[in-house]
């Protein structure tokens, strides 16, 4: 068995939504690791952006300027890449968004925000750079797209963030029917549902990783060899027979979390 084979990704074209910072960043930082020949990156933030190309690389790293919570910029991101590459071999839908308020006081604008970027952007993007993932698997490996959830679509949280949960349990069901779709044309779908990494989107565990170390099983947060390592694995020939599914990088909250008596009184003993 050839390892590099299995797990390389060399020539590669790929594009990553939200690329420039947090966990997209740890995708790209994967990417290229592993092979691939161009990484693309969406942002809002041109100097985030622009930060991110300096360090990895002008010729590895391509920024595109998108506001993807709008169907004008998920439109114009689909157009500049079939402008600049004729096939397309891997997307990761990782931008996203998050708001959090009181139930009595949840907003329309919050709610609406978070749906459009978190589920409706992973739909529309796929389907618009339909033709450049197809002929992206028309050769000697198959199309890639992997979308971006959260431990928060697999249970509840503490926090008051009600769109963002949704979304995320909406995101492992599109995740589903997709690949239901594109399989048949040599695209695979997939899924990663973090859980904490140190990101703008999770400032608890930037701010401070040991405490929030304490509720994980594994006894840490994640690192950014944890999540390029999923992104490789989904990407590569080593994840060809995984479709549909949703792999859960969390160190065991979701799935190897003892019951205490705190939340669960029959387990109190």
């Amino acid at each position: 068995m050839d390892i590099q084979s299995l797990f390389g990704l060399d020539g590669r074209i790929a594009l990553v939504t939200g690329g420039s910072r947090g966990i997209g960043k740890m995708f790209v930082e994967g990417l290229l690791a592993a092979g691939c020949a161009r990484v693309y990156i969406s942002a809002r933030k041109i100097d985030q952006m622009q930060e991110t190309i300096a360090e990895f690389g002008e010729d590895k790293v391509i920024g595109i300027p998108a506001d993807l919570s709008q169907m004008d910029g998920i439109q114009t991101l689909a157009d500049e890449m079939a402008a600049r590459e004729d096939k397309l071999d891997i997307l990761i839908n990782n931008a996203g968004a998050a708001w959090g308020q009181p139930y009595l006081e949840f907003n329309e604008a919050g709610w609406h925000r978070t749906m459009d970027l978190n589920v409706k952007t992973p739909f529309f993007l796929t389907q618009k750079l339909h033709n450049l993932l197809v002929a992206g698997g028309s050769g000697d490996h198959l199309a890639k797209v992997i979308h971006v959830s959260s431990i928060d679509g697999q249970r509840i949280n503490p926090w008051e963030t009600y769109a963002y949960q949704a979304s995320k349990a909406a995101v492992i069901q599109l995740t589903r029917r997709m690949a239901a779709r594109l399989i048949g044309e040599n695209i695979v779908v997939t899924s990663i549902a973090p859980g904490a990494f140190a990101s703008e989107m999770n400032k608890a565990a930037k701010a401070a990783p040991d405490a929030s170390a304490a509720y994980i099983p594994a006894k840490r947060i994640g690192t950014k060899e944890d999540m390029a390592a999923a992104a490789i694995y989904l990407c590569s020939r080593a994840g060809d027979y995984v479709v549909g599914d949703t792999v859960t990088v969390d160190g065991g909250v979701v799935n190897a979390a003892l019951p205490t008596m705190f939340n669960d009184p029959a387990g109190a003993g």
